[in-house]
């Protein structure tokens, strides 16, 4: 039986893919809207500090 251990979580981004400020997508709010495609997505923070992205 072997054990798999998931690798230490970093605060650190991936250098190869692009970072974007939650703070700053939301002008400083708690919502913006992300398009994909046709569809529109809501980004959310919420007062704990979180995000959540709905359809």
């Amino acid at each position: 039986m072997s054990i798999h251990t998931m690798p230490a979580q970093t605060d650190q981004p991936n250098p190869n893919l692009p970072v974007y400020d939650a703070k700053v997508l939301t002008e400083g709010g708690d919502l913006a809207h992300i398009v994909l495609g046709e569809q529109v997505y809501t980004l959310r923070i919420t007062r704990a500090g979180k995000l959540i992205l709905t359809k």
